[in-house]
C-alpha cells in the first residue's frame, strides 16, 4: 500500500494526519476527520472509511453505530504528504446530528451558476403574477415551452454550421436556459438528468 509509505505521521507528535471527506458524485466536504497509519491501513483493507478518534481515544469506522458507513471509493495525498483527500459513498446522513454534512448543508450536485439560474426559474414557476419572461412561459404551458425548446434547438444546428463561435454559443445558451424550464415544467431538475447518466455509466 503505497499510500501508507508516502503519508507523514511524523509531522504530528500524536501521528494523527487530517482527513477531508468528500463525497465521491457531488463533490461535496461531509467532514472532517483524523487518521493514524492504522486508521489508514484498515480503512484501505475494509473499504469503509475509519478514523482515530480523539475523545475515545481508538480506532473508529465512521457509522458502526448508525449504520450511516462510508464506502472509500478513493484516497489521496496533498503535496505536503500531511493530509488525505477521501472520496466515498455515504451510506446515509454523515454527521452525528442526523444532517448530511458536519456543516449542516445538503448534499446535492451543485453546477454552479446554473444551479443558481434553476432556483430563479422555480421561483418564477411558484410566481406566475411576476412579468418575468419565464413565468410568462409557464403561465402558457408545456406546449408553449417544449416549441421553445425545439425552435432553440434548430438554432444551434444552425449555428453549429457555421464559424461564428459567439453566435453559436449564445444559441447554446438559450437552448440551456429553455431546457431548464422545460424541466421544470415536467417537475424535474438537471440533477434528475445526472442521474440517469450516472446510472447508464455504472452499467458499462
Amino acid at each position: 500500500m503505497k499510500i501508507v509509505e508516502q503519508a507523514d505521521f511524523n509531522k504530528t507528535p500524536e501521528g494523527l494526519l487530517p482527513a477531508i471527506i468528500q463525497d465521491a458524485n457531488t463533490q461535496i466536504v461531509l467532514m472532517l476527520g483524523y487518521m493514524n497509519k492504522e486508521a489508514l491501513e484498515k480503512t484501505l483493507q475494509s473499504n469503509q472509511v475509519t478514523f482515530y478518534s480523539r475523545s475515545k481515544k481508538r480506532l473508529w469506522t465512521k457509522g458502526e453505530e448508525s449504520g450511516n458507513f462510508l464506502q472509500l471509493k478513493s484516497i489521496e495525498l496533498d503535496c505536503d504528504a500531511d493530509t488525505f483527500l477521501v472520496q466515498v459513498n455515504p451510506q446515509g446522513p454523515t454527521c452525528h446530528k442526523g444532517t448530511d454534512t458536519c456543516w449542516g448543508k445538503e448534499n446535492q450536485t451543485c453546477f454552479g451558476f446554473i444551479s443558481q439560474l434553476e432556483s430563479i426559474i422555480n421561483q418564477r414557476k411558484t410566481d406566475l403574477t411576476s412579468e418575468s419572461y419565464v413565468a410568462s412561459l409557464f403561465k402558457e404551458g408545456i406546449n408553449k415551452i417544449a416549441q421553445k425548446v425545439g425552435e432553440e434547438a434548430v438554432e444551434v444546428v444552425i449555428e453549429a454550421k457555421d464559424q461564428n463561435d459567439d453566435l453559436f454559443l449564445n444559441e447554446s445558451a438559450d437552448l440551456l436556459f429553455h431546457y431548464l424550464i422545460l424541466l421544470q415544467a415536467k417537475g424535474f431538475q438537471l440533477k434528475d438528468i445526472e442521474e440517469v447518466l450516472v446510472k447508464r455509466h455504472n452499467k458499462k
